[in-house]
């Protein structure tokens, strides 16, 4: 929803950081409709049961700060859950891009959650820290018949990112792939 005010440029109507004009009735009446537009766009993302509670507010902010007070918690459950799902997802036959991406959006949920605090230090070796830790956990969540890959990949001096890694495993798929319709191509012409 923010990315979707934050491109739109409506932020400041959750924010109350843009006032209703009190001077000038021109500016108020266009703050009152672009009120109405954010807030019609908050109750049509949110779930029926919550739209009956906040179908007769006026007010984007308030509807926001409602629901950002009642739902925006987020405890030690939500991370240890987050994390035990990332550090126990494997691929189990799953193709490699669909095992792949819902690591990835398992990752950028994480780190929209647990922010790193801000220093004045390089960032540099945190984030080379947080790459070798996806690059572990998608490693290990691979498929036995990935093992001489991973070990290849393991081996090297310079460790791969996760992208690369996963270029790599796609690489591998691709060509097993390949081989297997080849061979079965082949079994179907003797036949």
């Amino acid at each position: 929803m923010m990315l979707a005010l934050q491109t739109k440029n409506k932020t400041g109507f959750i924010d109350g950081t843009v006032m209703k004009s009190t001077t000038d009735d021109v500016l108020a009446l266009q703050w009152d409709r672009c009120n109405y537009v954010v807030l019609s766009w908050i109750l049509n993302s949110i779930s029926e049961e919550l739209f009956s509670g906040q179908v007769f507010s006026k007010y984007a902010k308030t509807v926001w700060d409602e629901l950002k007070e009642t739902y925006d918690k987020i405890d030690g459950s939500i991370t240890f859950n987050l994390h035990k799902k990332i550090n126990t997802i494997s691929q189990n036959g799953d193709s490699l891009s669909d095992y792949y991406h819902k690591l990835n959006s398992l990752w950028k949920q994480f780190d929209a959650l647990v922010k790193l605090p801000s220093c004045g230090c390089d960032n540099t070796e945190f984030k080379s820290h947080d790459d070798l830790i996806k690059l572990m956990q998608f490693l290990m969540g691979l498929d036995e018949c990935y093992h001489a890959v991973i070990s290849n990949i393991l081996t090297r001096e310079t460790l791969p990112s996760v992208q690369n890694a996963f270029s790599i495993m796609s690489r591998e798929e691709s060509q097993r792939d390949s081989s297997s319709a080849t061979s079965s191509g082949s079994a179907l012409k003797s036949q």
